[in-house]
């Protein structure tokens, strides 16, 4: 393991432990991206926020067009962090037993019994690849995991191993046969992150690549326990109370009809975000600082996160479908409208 040094010391109040767990993450920061550099080219922003989801100990909705690596990326940080790995593809056919498991009448040394059988979601990274491919009924399979980082069945909970971590894709192009995700399970995602495809130069380094030699075997770095210790430590990062105003701030300015609400709020917005976006910002701010080595968070972290928090939290009407007018574009206008922290 390298040793590099940490430019900047772990937040005042951090335990020694803390103070470890800082440093080793610092000195293995480039190690994590050069790994993951070997299967993902490009996407550095998307790479970026899938790793502050997991260090903020929350779930990651990814939206884009099929082919641009999503599977392959969530995989690799599963790898990476040596943390356990299930997929599971979501069908109008699938069942709420075959996420969570069922019980099944067996020979034990008791006699015939019901035994409880694990379904995939009993793992520590889950990949719900199309998640809006499947019927409500199986979508809300996951809220009890999602929230509770519980199963039940039978009456029986069954706690699930930590950490405990949801990307679930959507196919923004495929609408037919496909069920939105109630806004209830949407802001439970922290991130909703976009990929997008690549330039040119990524995308012909892409093609090389994988067309010219076997699958690239990556090295696990981290493991679950350091996992939790980094989730643990992004809670002790400190955060000035104007930060926090801040983000309440550019939280709130989504709400049409509210006082002080932006003209262009009340025009193109039907629903805005609540409190969770501005503790998602707040949160995913931590995890930002931290990876980068900082001790405090800034108004540039809540900035720089501002699209993925808010873009699966503002909901749009019809006028702004009329003008054109995109989610992205609002976000944009928010951040300018909104005062920067003081």
């Amino acid at each position: 393991m390298s040793t590099t040094t940490a430019t900047t010391p772990a937040p005042k109040s951090a335990a020694p432990s803390d103070q470890a767990a800082f440093e080793r993450l610092q000195a293995n920061r480039a190690r994590v991206e050069a790994e993951l550099a070997k299967v993902v080219i490009g996407q550095r922003a998307v790479v970026e926020q899938l790793l502050l989801a997991l260090l903020s100990g929350g779930h990651c909705l990814i939206t884009g067009a099929p082919g641009l690596a999503k599977t392959l990326l969530v995989k690799s940080v599963a790898q990476v962090f040596h943390l356990k790995f299930n997929r599971i593809q979501f069908t109008p056919d699938l069942m709420p037993a075959d996420i969570t498991g069922t019980e099944i009448l067996g020979d034990t040394p008791e006699g015939r019994r019901l035994t409880f059988v694990p379904g995939p979601v009993f793992a520590n990274i889950i990949l719900a690849d199309e998640i809006n491919r499947t019927p409500p009924k199986t979508q809300a399979a996951l809220l009890e995991a999602m929230q509770e980082h519980q199963v039940t069945a039978a009456g029986v909970r069954h706690v699930l191993a930590e950490p405990f971590f949801v990307l679930a894709t959507q196919n923004p192009i495929e609408m037919e046969g496909t069920y939105s995700l109630p806004e209830a399970q949407l802001d439970r995602f922290l991130f909703n992150v976009l990929i997008d495809y690549l330039p040119e130069a990524d995308e012909v380094a892409v093609v090389q690549q994988t067309t010219s030699r076997a699958p690239v075997t990556l090295t696990g770095i981290f493991t679950a326990e350091d996992v939790m210790e980094f989730q643990a430590l992004v809670r002790h990062v400190p955060v000035a109370e104007t930060i926090v105003r801040y983000a309440v701030r550019l939280a709130a300015a989504t709400r049409p009809k509210r006082a002080g609400a932006p003209d262009f709020v009340n025009n193109w917005v039907n629903w805005g975000a609540g409190t969770r976006a501005a503790q998602a910002l707040i949160l995913g701010g931590k995890a930002r600082a931290l990876w980068q080595g900082r001790a405090h968070v800034t108004g540039d972290d809540i900035r720089a996160l501002a699209a993925p928090v808010l873009r699966h939290r503002v909901l749009l009407n019809y006028r702004a479908e009329a003008d054109g007018v995109s989610v992205e574009q609002v976000i944009e206008k928010l951040i300018a409208a909104v005062p920067k922290e003081t």
